[in-house]
């Protein structure tokens, strides 16, 4: 099973040619799943402060717009989009394979400071960390902070996962994000993979600065495939049965 992880640059447009060029090394490439990162299409929402009604349905149509690509690739895609909650959006991780939309999973964990108001526009409109099934891989979602909390890294591999897909839109404080990424791994067993938004957007008075990298660590918390400015997309062969042995090895053995 090959997956794609990528970086996608701030305020990317379906049709542009940055877009265009994109689903072409995705072709080339010929992965079984490609994972997006967090909320991938448009401006960042998260500069503003709330209420924004341009902003939001913008950001909502330009991910319509996205589910709509997906469903002619010919390979299956993890993301996240902006989805309308009953008093705020909800940050929902989807896959879509196989002509359908499946809604897996929404972010409960959100920042709030410059750059990432996510508490003043997002809150989860249904609960929970579950499987999603994809041929040989049960798959857990960790949408982008929630991957700081391993206990539900090790949840998911509890549960019987052996991919954690970890769509991301963060700084530029990379180490933190890899030493998360591994210790995922490895309090789970299960390959991580995380994809990024890159580049700097400004909000009415403020810039943030995304900072790209995404990444593959295997099921020991090793580091096996990074994206950067010369390879914003790369891909990985994953060997389920180092997913098996890492299982039975410490830590993941461990009661408790």
């Amino acid at each position: 099973m090959k997956i794609a992880v990528c970086e996608l640059p701030d305020g990317l447009v379906t049709g542009s040619s940055h877009w265009l060029t994109f689903l072409e090394q995705v072709s080339k490439l010929a992965p079984d799943i490609l994972l997006l990162n967090e909320m991938p299409l448009g401006k960042w929402l998260a500069t503003h402060k709330p209420p924004n009604a341009e902003a939001e349905q913008s950001f909502l149509e330009a991910h319509d717009d996205l589910v709509e690509q997906l469903l002619g690739l010919s390979c299956a895609s993890f993301g996240s989009k902006p989805v309308k909650g009953q008093h705020k959006l909800s940050n929902e991780a989807f896959l879509v394979a196989n002509g359908t939309y499946t809604a897996v999973h929404h972010k409960q964990y959100f920042p709030q400071e410059t750059g990432w108001l996510e508490q003043d526009w997002f809150a989860p409109s249904r609960e929970g960390f579950d499987l999603v099934g994809f041929g040989d891989l049960r798959i857990g979602a960790l949408v982008c902070t929630e991957l700081m909390f391993t206990e539900w890294a090790r949840h998911y591999g509890r549960l019987g996962a052996n991919l954690l897909l970890v769509p991301r839109a963060t700084g530029s404080l990379n180490t933190k994000w890899r030493a998360a990424g591994a210790m995922a791994a490895i309090v789970s067993g299960c390959y991580v993979a995380s994809s990024n938004r890159t580049g700097t957007v400004a909000g009415p008075d403020l810039q943030s600065q995304f900072g790209g990298e995404g990444f593959v660590f295997d099921p020991d918390g090793e580091l096996i495939a990074q994206t950067g400015p010369g390879m914003p997309v790369v891909t990985v062969e994953l060997d389920l049965e180092n997913v098996e042995r890492a299982k039975r090895a410490y830590p993941v053995y461990v009661s408790g």
